[in-house]
């Protein structure tokens, strides 16, 4: 699925926070992509102005590009790379090939569907989010803060 909407600043990677093997992903990324979005946790920040609803956060990884351009699941996660450069781009142009896309679409449900099996996955990552705890946690387990995306941002 990809959308736009204007999104003044740096691009954003939305994921499920409450979801170990996810939490895991985004750290693989943080600690190998230099070049990132800005990462956050769709339970901790303001999904609407980012252009996004709770049901696509809970359905799928999302990527808000700098113009605004919302690209779901398997492109989210090609966009991360692509953004990345040092070689990451690459593999997430690859991803995005006619042929390709149709499988890393398939892939992405997989284990979207699968996560709570995957390294990392506990239970927490299978229970439908109306099942899980409302108190947002973070990375470490930690409630916190909504995060509010200013009206700009330096990237």
């Amino acid at each position: 699925m990809n959308t736009s909407r204007p999104n003044a600043g740096a691009p954003v990677l939305v994921y499920d926070g409450d979801c170990a093997f996810c939490t895991r992903s985004v750290r693989f990324i943080e600690r190998r992509i230099a070049r990132r979005p800005l990462i956050v946790a769709w339970q901790r920040t303001d999904l609407q102005a980012l252009g996004l609803t709770r049901e696509m956060c809970e359905t799928a990884v999302q990527w808000v590009g700098v113009d605004g351009e919302v690209s779901s699941g398997h492109r989210a996660v090609a966009r991360t790379l692509i953004h990345g450069r040092s070689g990451w781009w690459v593999l997430g142009r690859f991803i995005l090939l006619p042929g390709v896309d149709a499988v890393a679409a398939v892939a992405y449900r997989w284990v979207a569907r699968n996560r709570h099996r995957m390294p990392g996955g506990t239970a927490e990552c299978v229970l439908p989010a109306s099942e899980r705890s409302t108190e947002a946690s973070g990375p470490d387990g930690s409630g916190g803060a909504t995060l509010r995306i200013p009206d700009t941002m330096e990237e």
